[in-house]
């Protein structure tokens, strides 16, 4: 397990969030204005500990990094090993999606008028350093892949909610929607705060 060389990137985002929510911003002005802090985040790889950012071989990992104290957001690092998808879901809260390490796809829907879903305009590609939103309010259903059938991707979600407590659906094509809880995939969180391994007493 090796030393998270500089923690500091995640307290900052942590820190700019939590100040950006304070201020009480319209949903819109958050995803802009949050999706740059996210932006600046996974534009740097030296920061996430080695434990999660591990793949599972049977299914994609969502490990907690952060939840704000008021469960106003939560940060998670999703973990794809090569392959992996998810089922067709939803949020029913805003999101950010920010690519870390390797690429994904993440395709859209959107409803017709008997329910069903049908895919919403091409795939789109998150490459290193890319954000990408969703909000019940604009785009909300989606599928998302590791883009690489051969290596792990990991992307960094932040969330308008505690979402590993948020009651969300799965989805099969004829719009048949199944709840969850998704929970995480971790049991303990990120020791971030411990500055005296950066700043020793002289």
């Amino acid at each position: 397990m090796s030393q998270v060389r500089h923690p500091e990137r995640l307290r900052a985002f942590i820190g700019a969030l939590a100040e950006l929510l304070d201020s009480a911003p319209r949903e819109g002005d958050t995803l802009h204005r949050g999706g740059q802090l996210l932006s600046q985040l996974v534009s740097y790889d030296d920061w996430l500990p080695d434990e999660y950012a591990q793949p599972d071989p049977d299914r994609y990992q969502q490990f907690l990094l952060h939840a704000d104290s008021r469960q106003r957001f939560s940060i998670v690092s999703f973990v794809w090993g090569p392959g992996q998808q998810t089922p067709i879901h939803d949020h029913r809260v805003w999101g950010l999606i920010g690519m870390l390490r390797g690429a994904e796809y993440a395709q859209n829907y959107q409803r017709a008028a008997d329910n069903s879903l049908h895919p919403e305009g091409p795939r789109i590609r998150l490459e290193p350093g890319h954000v990408e939103v969703v909000s019940p309010d604009t785009v909300d259903i989606h599928q998302v892949s590791n883009a690489f059938a051969d290596r792990v991707s990991i992307s960094i979600h932040v969330y308008g909610a505690n979402i590993g407590a948020v009651h969300r659906a799965v989805y099969q094509p004829d719009g048949t929607e199944k709840l969850f809880i998704s929970g995480y995939s971790n049991r303990t969180l990120p020791n971030i705060w411990d500055l005296s391994k950066e700043t020793p007493a002289p």
